[in-house]
């Protein structure tokens, strides 16, 4: 390290992000601390607000300012679908990509033995709240294709049949510009399985 209690301090908080790693904290920092007055300080500022401003939405489990949040107040959405995702990462990736004009509902994990995560700790409640009150006719179940993402739309679907809902799941398989020869078996067998006629 470098030896200076604050700078040391700084650069260990900001290792702990996801995605940084002591070396890119470390340039992190520096370039903070290069310019205090235009980086750190508005960025300090904004966190600081960000503490305290920013809410779980109780409907869907996003995260804004609002609560509920935007999307789910937003009158454009489609209220009858809904998209159900692991966490508000996913939620933002679907929305930067701009291909879900329905509602989603994030579980805040999966269903993982070894994280000690049961269905108990997803939020599930407020997605059959909302198929209880009428006028969703599909959730869509857009889980990672992990053992836990399958294991917990496995559980998820087992509960939604007898609402008579429709139940679909995001296709899995091989990307766009993906070579067949660099995929795993995994995708490669989630690939040949969800195929369709064209």
């Amino acid at each position: 390290m470098t030896g200076h209690g604050d700078i040391d301090q700084l650069i260990t908080m900001l290792a702990r992000l996801p995605g940084l790693g002591p070396r890119s904290a470390r340039r992190a920092a520096l370039a903070l601390l290069r310019q205090p007055e235009s980086r750190m300080l508005p960025l300090a500022h904004l966190m600081e607000r960000a503490a305290t401003s920013v809410k779980t939405c109780t409907l869907c489990g996003n995260l804004d300012t609002v609560d509920p949040c935007h999307i789910c107040t937003d009158a454009g959405r489609d209220r009858g679908l809904i998209c159900v995702v692991e966490t508000v990462g996913d939620l933002w990736a679907l929305e930067r990509a701009g291909v879900h004009r329905g509602v989603y509902q994030v579980l805040g994990g999966t269903l993982s033995a070894l994280a000690g995560l049961g269905p108990d700790d997803l939020n599930v409640r407020p997605l059959f709240e909302r198929i209880e009150e009428g006028g969703v006719r599909e959730v869509i179940l857009a889980l990672s294709a992990t053992v836990e993402g399958a294991t917990t739309a496995h559980w998820l679907q087992e509960r939604l049949l007898p609402t008579g809902v429709t139940v679909t799941r995001v296709g899995h398989g091989v990307p766009m510009g993906g070579a067949l020869d660099v995929l795993d078996d995994g995708t490669l067998a989630a690939a040949l399985t969800a195929r369709r006629s064209l």
